[in-house]
C-alpha cells in the first residue's frame, strides 16, 4: 500500500516538526479504499501516562480511484510533549496506524509520533546562531606564568607543561584530581587572537570557580575565581577582551552538588566555618539532606567528595538564583551565558527559576544545559522533563549529534545518522536547533581523533589508556576522517562545539587522559588550517546561523545534504571510504561555487576523492523559493 501517513511531509501533517502550544496541526490520511476503514480517530496523549484525548478524523473525498482522504486538525492548549497514532475502524476490526520508519505510517506494529508544542513566543539568543564554539578546560589550555596569591599549598604543579596528566591512584586507592598545569585566565586572554583566527565567537568554559580539584566540578566558592585562574578582575579582563573580538564566554555552573571540601559543606575543616559537615546551626546546613549527620548524607553518583544540595531549599534557591544570586552576579561580570552541569538532575521549578534570574539580569542570556540523550523527551528520575519547552533551557549539549557523526565514520550506517538528524528537527524547537551545541569530543568523552581511528577502549583501564596511542597509519587516516568529522560538525544544523585541542590533533582516551595541556608548539598545523577555514565558510554563509535542513542522500558511504536559507544555500557531502564516490549534482547547482572540494564536471558530476569532503554553494535570487527536498542522487 502506498504510504498513508508521513509526519515529516507536510501533504499529510501540517506543519511538520514542533509548533508554539494551541497552533491547529491539520493532519491527513489517505487510506486504499479496500480496506473498507468505516471511521478513522486520531489518539493524543500528553506525556508518559497522561490523559488520551481521541480526535475523529472526517472522509474528504477521494485520492484518485482507489484511495480516499481522512483529515482533522489538532491544537496543544497547553506546552507540552504529545504522542499520537491513528485508530481506523475496518471490517477486520480496529486497526492502528503507528510510526515506523523514519516518519512513515505502518500497520499495528510501530511507535507512537511525537508533537512537540513549545511555548507561543518562546525564543533564544539570535546572537549563538551562526556562531562557533570553543569548549576550554581551563588548567590544561594555556599557562601564562603570571603570579597568583593565595593558592593552597596541598596543590601539585606539574614541572612541565608536556607532561602527561596524573592517573595512578594514592596509596589509599584514590584518584584526587589534585595535579594541576597551571594554566589561566590569563593565558586564555593572551590567546584571544589564536582563537579569533579560528572564528571562534563563543567560549565555553569548564568550571572556574574556586574547588579543590583539577576539573573544579566540586565547588569550593561560587563567589571567588579558582586563585590558580586568577580572580575576579581577570575573568572580567577576559571578558571584556574578548567580547571587544566579537566572542563571548559562556560559563559552567554546577548546582547540584558543591564539593565536601568547600565554604558550605567543610568536612575537610579548610574554611573558618561552621559548614554543614560541621553544626548543624550551619546557615548551609538546610542545604544537604543528611541520613545521619554528618558522616551520612546524600552524594552525587556515592561520591562522598560531592554532597548534593537540595536546590529548592528557599535559603539556596535565594543564593544562586536572587536579585543578588550566583547566576546574575557573573552575568553582570561579562558572562554571557551559563552552562548547566547535569542539568537532568536539577528540579524543574530551579530550572525556570534560574532561568528568569539570568534573563532579568541579561535578556539575552544564553542557558544551555547537559542532557546526553533526546532532550526534548527525557524521562528523569520517573518524570517528563521540559528542559525545551520555553520556560527552562535555551539549548542542550548535542550528543546525539556527536553518535551519529562517530558511528557513520566508523562504519554505521550513513541511514542511521541521518535518522537521528531528522529526528532532533522532528522533536526540538527551531529556535533551539539554531544554538545546539554540537560535539564531537568533550572533557567527559574520548577525543574525537582517538575515538574515530585508535583500539576501542572497551572495558580496559586507566594502564592501558596511559600507554596507547595512535601509530602513525592510524594518526594518517585519523586525520582525514577528523576533517569529514569537522566539517559535518560545521554544516549540519547547530553550533560546531569545539573541545580545545581538537584543532590541533591532539589525542587520548577518557579522563585523565582526554584533558592532556593543549600541545602549543607541536600542532597538526594543517589541521589547525583545516579549522580556520571551517570557521571561515560559517562567517560566510548565512544558511549555517539556521537554514532549511533538506536531506539529499545516506547510503553507503556517503552523506548529502543542502542548507537553505538567509540568502544562500550550501550544497554539502562526505565520504568515509578510502576509495573515491562520485555523486551527480541537480541541474540548479551545476554552476554553483565550489568552497571545498573540485566544481562538477561538464556532465554535472562530482568527485567525492578517499575520506572526501565537498562543498558547493549557491547565493538565491532576492524573495527566490526556498529549498525542497531532492530525490538521492549517485553516479
Amino acid at each position: 500500500m502506498a504510504v498513508a501517513f508521513d509526519s515529516r511531509n507536510p501533504m499529510y501533517r501540517d506543519p511538520p516538526g514542533p509548533v508554539p502550544d494551541k497552533t491547529p496541526v491539520h493532519f491527513r490520511l489517505t487510506l486504499p479504499r479496500s480496506l473498507g476503514c468505516s471511521g478513522a480517530h486520531l489518539s493524543v496523549t500528553n506525556g508518559a501516562g497522561g490523559r488520551e484525548t481521541v480526535l475523529d478524523l472526517f472522509w474528504c473525498g477521494m485520492n484518485g480511484d482507489r484511495a480516499e482522504w481522512w483529515e482533522c486538525h489538532f491544537a496543544a492548549e497547553q506546552p507540552g510533549v504529545y504522542f499520537y497514532f491513528f485508530r481506523l475502524d475496518t471490517p477486520c476490526g480496529v486497526r492502528r496506524l503507528t510510526r515506523g520508519t523514519g516518519g512513515e505510517a505502518v500497520f499495528d506494529g510501530g511507535r507512537p509520533w511525537q508533537l512537540t508544542a513549545y511555548r507561543r513566543g518562546f525564543s533564544t539568543p539570535g546572537w549563538l546562531a551562526g556562531a562557533v564554539m570553543y569548549q576550554i578546560f581551563p588548567d590544561r589550555f594555556f599557562r601564562s606564568g603570571k603570579e597568583k596569591p593565595g593558592v593552597p599549598a596541598d596543590r601539585k604543579l606539574h614541572g612541565s607543561w608536556d607532561e602527561g596528566p596524573d592517573w595512578k591512584p594514592d596509596e589509599r586507592g584514590r584518584v584526587t584530581n589534585s595535579d594541576y598545569f597551571g594554566g589561566d585566565l590569563e593565558g586564555i586572554r593572551e590567546k584571544l587572537g589564536y582563537l579569533q583566527s579560528l572564528g571562534v565567537t563563543c567560549l565555553y568554559l569548564n568550571p572556574v570557580f574556586e574547588a579543590h580539584s583539577n576539573h573544579r566540578y566540586d565547588t569550593a566558592d561560587y563567589e571567588k575565581i579558582d586563585p590558580l585562574l586568577g580572580d575576579e578582575t581577570d575573568f572580567r579582563a577576559l571578558c571584556r577582551e574578548a567580547g571587544a573580538l566579537g566572542i563571548r564566554v559562556l560559563i559552567d555552573g554546577v548546582f547540584n552538588h558543591t564539593g565536601s571540601d568547600s565554604v558550605y559543606f567543610n568536612r575537610e575543616g579548610r574554611y573558618p566555618g561552621p559548614g554543614a559537615y560541621q553544626s548543624k546551626d550551619s546557615p548551609y546546613f538546610p542545604w544537604y539532606r543528611f541520613q545521619s549527620w554528618p558522616d551520612r548524607y546524600d552524594c552525587w553518583w556515592g561520591f562522598p567528595t560531592l554532597p548534593e544540595v537540595n536546590e529548592e531549599d528557599p535559603d539556596y534557591l535565594d543564593y544562586v538564583c536572587g536579585p543578588d544570586g550566583i547566576v546574575r552576579r557573573w552575568l553582570r561580570a561579562g558572562a554571557a551565558g551559563w552552562r548547566l552541569d547535569v542539568a537532568d538532575e536539577l528540579p524543574d521549578a530551579f530550572l525556570e527559576a534560574l532561568r528568569r534570574a539570568a534573563k532579568a539580569e541579561k535578556p539575552d542570556a544564553v542557558i544551555a544545559g547537559e542532557v546526553w540523550e533526546d532532550a526534548s523527551n527525557k524521562i528523569s528520575y520517573g518524570k517528563r522533563r521540559r528542559y525545551l519547552l520555553g520556560d527552562q533551557l535555551d539549548s542542550v549539549m548535542n550528543y546525539p549529534f556527536r553518535g551519529a557523526v562517530l558511528g557513520f565514520l566508523t562504519g554505521g550506517k550513513a541511514e542511521a545518522a541521518m535518522e537521528t538528524v531528522l529526528s532532533v528537527l522532528d522533536h526540538y524547537p527551531p529556535q533551539v536547533v539554531r544554538i545546539l551545541m554540537n560535539n564531537i569530543g568533550t572533557h567527559d568523552t574520548e577525543r574525537a581523533l582517538t575515538a574515530l581511528a585508535g583500539e576501542p577502549r572497551r572495558s580496559r583501564g586507566r594502564e592501558w589508556q596511559s600507554g596507547t596511542r595512535l601509530s602513525p597509519q592510524q594518526r594518517r587516516r585519523g586525520l582525514l576522517l577528523m576533517r569529514c568529522a569537522s566539517f559535518l560538525q560545521y554544516t549540519l544544523p547547530g553550533v560546531p562545539c569545539v573541545y580545545y585541542g581538537d584543532e590541533a590533533g591532539a589525542e587520548g582516551y577518557v579522563d585523565p587522559f582526554n584533558r592532556a595541556p593543549y600541545p602549543w608548539g607541536r600542532e597538526d598545523r594543517e589541521l589547525v588550517g583545516w579549522y580556520r577555514a571551517l570557521g571561515k565558510l560559517r562567517a560566510r554563509c548565512p544558511c549555517l546561523a539556521g537554514g532549511d535542513f533538506i536531506p539529499v542522500a545516506a547510503a553507503g558511504d556517503v552523506l548529502a545534504y543542502i542548507r537553505s536559507g538567509g540568502g544562500d544555500a550550501l550544497l554539502c557531502a562526505v565520504n568515509r571510504a578510502p576509495e573515491e564516490r562520485t555523486v551527480v549534482v541537480p541541474p540548479e547547482w551545476s554552476a554553483a561555487e565550489p568552497a571545498f572540494g573540485s566544481p562538477p564536471d561538464a556532465r554535472g558530476v562530482l568527485t567525492l576523492p578517499p575520506y572526501g569532503r565537498l562543498c558547493l554553494r549557491r547565493v538565491a535570487a532576492p524573495g527566490g523559493p526556498k529549498g525542497t527536498p531532492h530525490p538521492p542522487f549517485f553516479a
